[in-house]
Formats: C-alpha cells, sequence, structure tokens
C-alpha cells in the first residue's frame, strides 16, 4: 500500500499529537508481544459466489474453502467473519452438503467439523451468508482510515456527478468483512470469484477473467479464476461503469480502469506499466510472476493505492488530465511501489504485520530504483531526500522497524515502515554492492515464493550470497530504533600534514555502526577513504601533501542521519562544483543561500539556478531572496530567460513567481502570455505575477480562466484574484470546479482559500451552497485524519468575516441567516 498524504504535514502532525495522547493514556500494549499467527488450519482455495444488492450496499454470497489442518489433528475450525448475518454452514463433499454446527459473535464463526482431520487432509466448508459492510464499525488508521472491507460508492445514485461502483480494501484484516476467511497475511490460498454485477459494467478481481455469462434479470456473471496462492488481505472485487484501456507485456494482459473522460489519457497516466514490469523483472532475477497486471482507479478511496495481487487499486489523484501531465506524471512513483509489491507483498508476504517493513520498505525503494534507472540519478537521489525527510520528521525515533509491540496493527503503516525501511535498503546496497545486493533479493523471492516469510529470512538471504554475517546491521537497523546523529568537525594539521575528521555520535541511548566513505578534495582530484564510525567520539586522520579543498564526510551521500558539518561557503561551494551528486549540491545551495550578502554567495546563486537538475534550479529560484539588489542585478536576466524556455514548467513557473515580486512592467507581456500556457502551474503562476502588477487585467483573465477547466494551482489562483477583486458572478464555475475535486491534497489546499472566498460573497443562498460543498469535504475526509478542528476554524474563519460586515452596516438580517447556517453546520 502507498499511504496517501492527503493533507500533508498538518494531517501528520494532528495524527502524531493524537496517537501520541492515545499511547499516553493507555500504554498497556507495550505489553503484549504480537507474534507470528500461530495456523491451525490452512486456506487451500476459496470460492465464491457474490451478487449485489447496490442500493442497500449488501453482498449476498456463497462461499466454499477448502480447508486442512495444518499439522494437528482438528475437529474445530474458527474462521474472521466480521458484521455478517450467517445462514447456512456446512461440509461440503461431492454435490453432497451436511449443515454443521456453529457459533457466532459477530466477529468470529467457530464450526464444529463433521469429524476430526488429521493433519493435511482436506475438506471444504460450505458458508451462505449476507455482508453488510455499512453496519460494521471498527478503528483504521491514517493509512487505511476504517476498516469495512467493501465500499459502495453512490449506490443509490443520488449524487449526479459521481458514478456507482464498488470496491474493496483488504488490509489490513477487512476482508473477512464481505468473505468468511482466516484473514492473516501468513495464509495463502487460490481463489475462484463469481461475480454478478449489471450487465452496463465491467468487474476486475484477482487472476484472469475466463468466462462471462449474461442473465436473464439484466446482470451477468463475471469468473475470475486466481490458480496461484496468495493472501486473503490481497482479495479484490470492483466494478464499475469503466472505460478500460488495454495493453501487454509478454503475452499477459496488462489493462487500466479508469473514469471514461480520462480513457483518452489512460496511457499516459500509467503508459510505463509494462517497461515497469521489465525493469523489476530484471533487477529481482524474477519475471513478474503474476497472468495479468491491472490497475483500477476508485472514487472516494482515501487510502493512495493498494497492491491487490494482479488488481491494483488507486485513489482518483490518480486520474490527471493532459495539463496536469505536462507539469509530469505525479502518480509514477506510487505506480511502481504497487507494481514491485507484486513482488515483496504478494509473492512473497511478511507472515505478520510486525514484519511489514518486508513489503512496505522495498515497495518504498522501488520509487528510486525506478527513478535512478527511468530519468537519472538525481531524480531518484531526491526521492530518498524526500523520504528521509519524512522519516525524520515523523518523531518516529524511538519505534523498531520490526515491531512487535504495538498499540494496533493499524499503527505499523508509519515512516518508519515506509520511509525508514527503504533507506535501509539504500544504505544495504551500498554496503555489499550492487551485484550481490540484487542477487540477495533474487535468493529471498525464489527461496520464499508463495509464501510468508520475516526479516531474519531476508538477512540469510544477504548472508548466503555475501559471505558475511549481518546480524550486526539487522540488530542495528532493522531490530533496534532510532537513527544517528552525527556532529562532525574537519581540521587540518599544518605541521603534520594531516587532515583529521572528528565523528561525535550525539543521539542518547544508543550507538551506531556506521561504514562510511570520506572523500578528500584537491581541485577535482578525489582520493576516497573508508571508515567505521562505532564509538560516541571517533578521530580519524589522514596523510595529505597540503591542505585540501575539500573533505567529505560520506561520500555516497546515502547515510540516513542527522548531520552538523563545519563547513565553509569555499568548501560547499567546491562540493557542488566537484562532489557533484544531488545530495551535495543540494546540501551546497541550502548553506551558500543563507550568505546571499557575501559576494560569492551571489555569483555562487546565479550558476545554481542553472543546475542540470530541474528539482535543484527549483529549489535554488525558491532560495533567492529578491529584497537583496545584488541578488536581483545577476540574476535576473538568467530567470527572465529561464521563465520563457527552460525544458521544466515546475522550474519556469517559479522564475515566474520570482519576477513577479519585482512588480516589473517590462514584464507584463510575458506573464500574460505564460497566463495560457497549457500546465496549470505555469498559468497559476503567470496569473498570480500578473495580479501583483496589474490587478484589472488579472481580474480579466481570471474571469476568462473560470469558464475554462482548470485544476489544482490554477484554480487556486483564480479564485485568489477573484476574491480579491470582490467580484461574486464567478462563483458558480468556482464552486463547480471545487465540488469536482477528489478527495485530494489539492482540494484541501484550496479550501482556506474558497472559505476566504465565502467570507466576502453576499447572497445567502450561495454562500449556503459553499458551505454546503466545504462541509460535504469535511465529511468524507474520515475522522482518523484528525482534520475536523481545521474545518472548524475555516468555518469559524467565515464567520468572523459575516460579523465584521454587520457590524459595518451590511444587510443584518442576511449575515446572521449565513452565521446561523454556518453554525448549524458545525461540529
Amino acid at each position: 500500500m502507498k499511504r496517501n498524504l492527503i493533507i500533508g504535514l498538518l494531517a501528520l502532525s494532528l495524527n502524531v499529537a493524537f496517537a501520541q495522547e492515545q499511547q499516553q493514556a493507555d500504554t498497556s500494549w507495550k505489553k503484549i508481544y504480537r507474534s507470528t499467527p500461530e495456523k491451525t488450519h490452512a486456506l487451500v482455495n476459496t470460492k465464491l459466489e457474490a451478487s449485489f444488492d447496490i442500493p442497500n450496499a449488501q453482498l449476498k454470497g456463497n462461499a466454499w474453502l477448502t480447508l486442512k489442518p495444518y499439522f494437528y489433528p482438528s475437529n474445530t475450525l474458527v474462521l474472521d467473519a466480521k458484521g455478517m448475518e450467517i445462514k447456512e454452514v456446512a461440509i461440503q463433499k461431492g454435490t453432497a452438503r451436511t449443515k454443521l454446527k456453529y457459533e457466532y459473535d459477530g466477529l468470529l464463526l467457530k464450526v464444529t467439523l463433521d469429524k476430526t482431520y488429521k493433519g493435511g487432509e482436506a475438506y471444504t466448508v460450505y458458508i451462505n451468508y449476507v455482508a453488510k459492510p455499512n453496519d460494521f464499525k471498527t478503528e483504521g488508521s491514517v493509512a487505511i482510515t476504517d476498516a469495512k472491507g467493501l465500499y459502495f460508492i453512490n449506490p443509490k445514485g443520488e449524487e449526479k456527478d459521481k458514478p456507482t461502483q464498488f470496491w474493496t480494501q483488504g488490509e489490513t484484516e477487512a476482508t473477512s468483512v464481505w468473505c468468511p476467511t482466516i484473514d492473516k497475511t501468513n495464509q495463502k490460498t487460490t481463489q475462484d470469484f463469481y461475480l454478478t454485477v449489471p450487465a452496463k459494467w465491467v468487474t476486475l478481481s484477482n487472476g484472469k477473467l475466463m468466462s462471462q455469462k449474461p442473465n436473464s434479470n439484466g446482470t451477468r456473471t463475471d469468473y475470475w479464476k486466481m490458480d496461484q496462492p496468495n493472501s486473503p488481505y490481497l482479495f479484490f472485487m470492483g466494478a464499475g461503469d469503466f472505460a478500460m484501456v488495454k495493453e501487454s507485456w509478454r503475452g499477459k494482459e496488462v489493462s487500466y480502469y479508469v473514469d471514461k473522460e480520462y480513457a483518452s489519457v489512460a496511457k499516459k497516466i500509467f503508459g510505463n506499466t509494462p517497461e515497469m514490469m521489465t525493469y523489476f523483472s530484471k533487477i529481482t532475477g524474477v519475471d513478474y510472476p503474476w497472468v495479468k497486471y491491472a490497475q483500477m482507479v476508485g472514487r472516494d478511496y482515501v487510502s493512495g493505492a493498494m497492491e491487490n495481487t494482479t488488481a491494483t487499486l488507486h485513489q482518483e489523484s490518480a486520474q490527471q488530465d493532459a495539463r496536469e501531465l505536462v507539469d509530469g506524471n505525479r502518480w509514477e512513483g506510487t505506480i511502481a511501489h504497487e507494481l514491485f509489491h507484486h513482488w515483496f507483498g504478494d509473492y512473497v508476504t511478511s507472515e505478520s504485520w510486525s514484519n511489514l517493513t518486508l513489503n512496505e520498505s522495498f515497495a518504498d525503494y522501488s520509487e528510486y530504483l525506478w527513478d535512478e534507472y527511468k530519468f537519472s540519478k538525481d531524480k531518484a537521489d531526491a526521492t530518498h531526500y524526500s523520504a528521509m525527510q519524512g522519516y525524520l520528521g515523523s518523531g518516529s525515533e524511538s519505534k523498531h522497524l520490526v515491531r512487535y509491540y504495538y498499540r494496533d496493527k493499524e499503527d505499523m503503516f508509519d515512516a518508519v515502515s515506509y520511509s525508514k525501511g527503504g533507506r535501509i535498503l539504500h544504505m544495504l546496497r551500498n554496503y555489499v554492492g550492487d551485484s550481490a545486493f540484487f542477487k540477495s533479493i533474487n535468493l529471498y523471492l525464489t527461496t520464499n515464493k508463495y509464501k510468508s516469510a520475516e526479516a531474519h529470512q531476508l538477512r540469510i538471504a544477504f548472508e548466503e550470497i555475501t559471505g558475511r554475517d549481518l546480524n550486526w546491521f539487522f540488530n542495528q537497523w532493522y531490530f533496534g530504533a532510532g537513527h544517528p546523529v552525527l556532529d562532525i568537525t574537519y581540521s587540518y594539521d599544518e605541521s603534520g600534514k594531516k587532515v583529521n575528521v572528528i565523528v561525535k555520535q550525539t543521539q542518547k541511548d544508543k550507538l551506531f555502526q556506521l561504514p562510511v566513505a570520506i572523500d578528500i578534495y584537491n581541485g577535482s582530484n578525489k582520493t576516497r577513504e573508508q571508515v567505521w564510525v562505532k564509538n560516541a567520539v571517533d578521530t580519524f586522520s589522514f596523510a595529505v601533501s597540503s591542505k585540501p579543498d575539500l573533505v567529505n564526510f560520506d561520500g555516497d551521500k546515502v547515510l540516513l542521519a542527522v548531520k552538523k558539518e563545519n563547513k565553509t561557503l569555499d568548501e560547499y561551494i567546491h562540493q557542488y562544483k566537484y562532489a557533484g551528486l544531488y545530495l551535495d549540491r543540494r546540501e551546497a545551495i541550502d548553506f551558500i543561500s543563507k550568505k546571499q550578502d557575501d559576494a560569492k554567495a551571489v555569483a555562487f546563486m546565479k550558476e545554481a539556478i542553472n543546475d542540470k537538475y530541474s528539482g535543484l534550479r527549483n529549489f535554488a529560484i525558491g532560495k533567492l531572496d529578491a529584497k537583496k539588489t545584488a541578488i536581483v542585478d545577476v540574476t535576473e536576466t538568467s530567470l527572465e530567460a529561464i521563465a520563457k524556455k527552460d525544458p521544466s514548467r515546475i522550474v519556469r513557473s517559479a522564475a515566474v513567481t520570482f519576477l513577479g515580486n519585482l512588480k516589473k512592467p517590462a514584464y507584463k507581456t510575458l506573464f500574460t502570455s505564460l497566463v495560457n500556457d497549457s500546465s496549470y502551474t505555469l498559468s497559476a503562476a503567470a496569473l498570480t505575477a500578473l495580479e501583483k502588477l496589474d490587478p484589472p487585467a488579472a481580474l480579466t483573465e481570471a474571469k476568462r480562466l473560470s469558464k475554462q477547466p482548470m485544476k489544482g494551482n490554477l484554480l487556486e489562483a483564480v479564485a485568489n484574484t477573484l476574491i480579491k477583486s470582490g467580484d461574486e458572478n464567478s462563483f458558480d464555475e468556482i464552486t463547480k470546479a471545487y465540488s469536482s475535486m477528489g478527495l485530494s491534497q489539492a482540494k484541501f489546499n484550496l479550501t482556506a482559500t474558497y472559505a476566504n472566498m465565502l467570507g466576502t460573497i453576499k447572497n445567502t443562498e450561495k454562500v449556503k451552497r459553499g458551505i454546503d460543498e466545504m462541509v460535504k469535504f469535511r465529511d468524507a475526509i474520515p475522522e482518523q485524519y484528525g482534520l475536523g478542528p481545521v474545518f472548524e476554524n475555516f468555518l469559524k474563519t467565515i464567520i468572523g468575516k459575516k460579523e465584521t460586515l454587520k457590524k459595518a452596516g451590511e444587510d443584518v438580517n442576511a449575515l446572521q441567516e449565513q452565521i446561523d447556517y454556518i453554525k448549524s453546520k458545525m461540529k
């Protein structure tokens, strides 16, 4: 699963605080060891006949579960079956069916079998039931948000512009809300799913579509067969009036299920999938092991994406129109992430939630691997840096990577299992080398295929390939917590012709062993020294002929650590020019940008805004101080050229933003022309810059743009311009665009602007309509995100603006009606 980062760091900070409050209130979980689930019975095959009462959001099911006692004889079977109406339980032998006694408490179905079965002796249990997912209430998490398993979207067709569809979300243990099973990661079963849906719909499930049978009542039954074993949390059913776009990979179907309006761009969004399959097959040494690969975009899915075997589900943020894709495919990393899960997670599965990182760290790291292969090492290193900062900013220093103590299994879906785990794999790859790294993961995959595994099995695979004992690495990073915090001091001893590197570990409670490369530069010449940091203070001395231009600790920039260094401005300039990795250059830009009163720094920034990598050009431009005359004098000409012709629209947008802050009339023609650019981002930046320079001209453009389809940054820029003008005439267009946006970060970003607009709108019916749209969005965001208070503040802000208008003598009765309506919508 790729967690959706909706509401970004705000949600993270709110939920971290909420989780901390919970844990302070109840810490009993710290004494509960989360063992691997015991296998009393083993699933062999799951056959399901499912029909759907869509308006009432129910599934009518007939399930045949073939099982066998795992080792010891047994006459009792316990299944997970949550919130169901159980109608019949029987033993099935051929065509004969004999009813069995059972007990059911709403969560577990305890069945007394017809006899005692020996270990390995197969039998089939039949269950007739009704699944009622909307009636089942349980706690979810920030990543998964609830656990009702089966989701009916707009089931009664009451939402005019939203399709009716359904899809499932099994992770962690929610498949058992719609299909009786043993809902544990260390179970593996084949499947035969028969799904009866409206005839006009298409369906998707695990495995291969074997047949489609029209029925006399306007429905159709699709038979999906999965003859390779996979875990119950990876079961999937999805259906709706989708457009299906097909490709192939080595004779296997590759397909994309999208809303019909996105059919024309589906290949632009997902079209790198076949190449990803080839690349991941090559580096793992295991050809994509499943019979097909499909990807579906589900409405109202808020968990990012989920790697259901052969049938990945994406949230609707994946669907980008052609203008959005001009700025690049923001979903590319998620597509890679979910595909790589089909090796790490689906093919070999974490045997317990404690070992979740075996799934998620590899999927997280696949984003780096794909960027490195397809785009550039700079882009990959930018991905690495972003993920590392996500972990370092999460406040997770006390959490082990493999965690046998946790409050709830849902808590495992965090920055430790994902981002930290991916960074640890990056360090391991650097330590053992590329050849050994990929041979080791091949051994891990082939040894444990179609099975479940724990972290020790990964360690053993690496040890067998490398011949090295890696307990120190796994004990430190997998079965330990935290990260090093390093204070690194460089000095030169003129008399002894030595350079000294002193490394202090300042984190509490634990010392790390760190194999590190230290690079010593004289001009462009580099000498590399390999050292081990092991102690609270380590001093490394190296003989040199003269004072080096630069000593660069962690020359490969792979350490998961917080570093403080005493490098000078000149040394950072040398690092930028000669060390050359993304992080070398980023560190230099970050440090030098704080010295923009220095002539050397000014000259450097002119060079940095022309960096070879677009991400660093964008970063450097964002660091420029437009209030400093020297910076403007040195960079303005370059920035104008960048704004006109840089290959990246994102970088051009940053340049336009800087030029807009200068408020020079000479740029009006440029801004006006770029308002019509195909990139939403560049168009938005140009409109905002024009508004600072010539508000009436910007208002004219905003009114024109409001009549056209628009998203994201452009929608926000248009709304801001209209709000500042006080013009209400474009309310309908802005509200329609706001309403059409899915559950996304972009919509949340726009909400503050939209709330400001509602604060200025005078028409009461428009205010009510706008408040309804905000509240609808608020209520669609699961409570686990902790954003209720944020929306309350938005509503209070609107009330405050209305109260101010009342005091100014505006229409008091109308304003009071608006205030009362807003208050009625507050929680």
